[in-house]
């Protein structure tokens, strides 16, 4: 029998709120961080709302220095990391792992270098542009403000790549590289550059007169996902660990998986064949049956092919008595690879607490599954799965128990 492997710390940037504590209560209390953005004029643009983290101060977790050479995507990861760890680190430093998950880094800095080089008649960009954007930085960074000297991986499998990273952590623990392992997942690709290529994909809503109801997944008047923003950081270790230095245990990470549709770059297989395979491996990891899921938190974007594909992949591994479901996304936007931890971070508070999140904007259901409706639900549940699905066909499927 393999060791079990543990959560022992958890941190949140996100749209509805900063920190652990206030992402739950916001979450639960149907609160939408979806409006009109604010980070540049998006007046020319088709699509011009998002969900924004808008109460992060990088000052109170960033040195000023570190603020002016980090992209955004590196400063929400930071901060995550930080609350998850805030009761230092779990082991050695060397026996300490983290594995980073991003979709983009830092395309945002990316676009506006090259916006400001174009207009610019000195042609000159700084020395940190090339640290700022890279993949790895994020975790770079945090490993050097924590000292942590183990293996230290970047996952990008663009939007499952926060749920790869945990799967990828759960293996450096299994295979002895690490006794610990810091997860984190970050993103902040808002820029016109991505959002005119996103628009013109036809995956974007383009409502932008009532941001607080665009974004419907699995509802029947669904127009499109909705770009957001944020951090998340999980800290996994195996339970003989955890219980030898008497750390709290949030929940079980029970069971992981991964694998590809190999059908097409931006659309899933429409009958969410190799999604449904994926969640039953990961069940099949934990060592339960679909009956024993209470709660999926579902990738849910809100687009038309995504959640159909979703659905007939829920359908197909379990049945038509479901467990309740729900996405989280009318409320946080699409994390992209930080959507993979704060989701996760949901299914453990709602296992810890017995009140299931809502989904936002669910008004008429397309699909007959048993949905959490727009309020939150109060359910015990023991287990509950997340699933985390990408360009390129990736497909990501969690399970945490308590």
């Amino acid at each position: 029998m393999r060791e079990k492997l543990v959560v022992t710390g958890m941190g949140a940037v996100t749209p509805i709120g900063v920190g652990v504590q206030r992402y739950w209560d916001n979450l639960i209390a149907g609160d939408c961080g979806i409006g009109p953005i604010t980070r540049f004029a998006p007046r020319d643009l088709a699509v011009r709302i998002a969900a924004q983290v808008r109460d992060f101060r990088g000052e109170d977790y960033l040195p000023r220095d570190l603020l002016r050479q980090t992209d955004a995507f590196t400063q929400y990861a930071y901060a995550a990391a930080q609350e998850a760890l805030q009761n230092g680190l779990p082991a050695a430093s060397e026996r300490t792992g983290i594995v980073m998950g991003t979709a983009m880094a830092g395309i945002s800095t990316t676009a506006s270098t090259q916006e400001d080089l174009t207009r610019a008649v000195h042609k000159n960009v700084g020395p940190r542009f090339v640290p700022r954007i890279l993949t790895n930085i994020a975790a770079a960074q945090i490993a050097i403000r924590w000292g942590i000297c183990g293996p230290s991986l970047t996952v990008s499998t663009a939007c499952a790549s926060g749920g790869d990273a945990v799967s990828t952590g759960a293996g450096l623990l299994l295979s002895g590289a690490a006794e610990a392992v810091l997860v984190v997942g970050a993103e902040s690709i808002l820029c016109p550059l991505v959002i005119y290529s996103l628009a013109n994909a036809q995956t974007l809503s383009r409502k932008n007169g009532e941001p607080a109801g665009v974004c419907r997944p699995f509802d029947a008047r669904r127009s499109g996902f909705v770009i957001g923003e944020g951090g998340g950081a999980l800290v996994l270790e195996t339970e003989t660990h955890a219980r030898a230095r008497g750390a709290v245990i949030y929940a079980e990470l029970a069971g992981w998986a991964n694998n590809n549709d190999a059908y097409h770059v931006t659309n899933p297989e429409p009958n969410g064949t190799h999604a449904a395979a994926c969640m039953r491996q990961a069940l099949q990891v934990a060592g339960l049956s679909p009956s024993e899921v209470g709660y999926v938190n579902a990738h849910g974007t809100g687009t038309l092919a995504g959640d159909r594909a979703e659905a007939e992949a829920l359908r197909t591994v379990f049945g038509a008595d479901s467990p309740k479901i729900s996405s989280t996304k009318g409320a946080t936007g699409h994390m992209m690879g930080a959507g993979g931890i704060t989701e996760s971070i949901a299914c453990i508070q709602a296992l810890r607490i017995g009140v299931l999140p809502p989904s936002l904007n669910l008004e008429e259901p397309e699909f007959p599954l048993n949905f959490v409706g727009t309020h939150a639900e109060e359910r015990p549940v023991r287990a509950a799965m997340t699933n985390a699905f990408g360009f390129g066909g990736q497909n990501s499927s969690l399970v945490f128990r308590v």
